[in-house]
């Protein structure tokens, strides 16, 4: 199996793992979007708090040139770490939702 395709799996598997945890209030699902065409991948929460509608990103990523854009981080601890335990180096994964300059104080590459 070729590097980008392993990438592909691991991300939807975390994404999905993500997906399967349940909320505690409200009627809101976790979805899974994979776009392997154009190497997007999203996990998005859907339904209702009450009256509320719920709707939103919780995490977004895109595959750039063989390496893993982090544009949305939405998790508790970061899942640029879910990433390096699953045996993507931290070489491929650019924290994209961090300012330019800023990068370069993360561990991550600056893109």
């Amino acid at each position: 199996m070729d590097t980008l395709e392993s990438y592909r799996q691991i991300i939807e598997q975390i994404l999905a793992e993500y997906a399967a945890i349940p909320y505690a209030y409200g009627e809101i699902n976790t979805e899974v979007v994979f776009d392997r065409t154009n190497d997007r991948y999203l996990l998005v929460n859907v339904g209702w708090d009450g009256e509320r509608r719920v709707h939103g990103c919780i995490v977004h990523i895109d595959i750039i040139n063989g390496k893993l854009w982090i544009q949305r981080d939405g998790t508790e601890h970061g899942i640029a770490r879910d990433f390096t335990d699953a045996g993507i180096p931290k070489d491929y994964i650019v924290l994209g939702f961090r300012e330019a300059e800023l990068r370069q104080y993360t561990g991550y590459p600056v893109a």
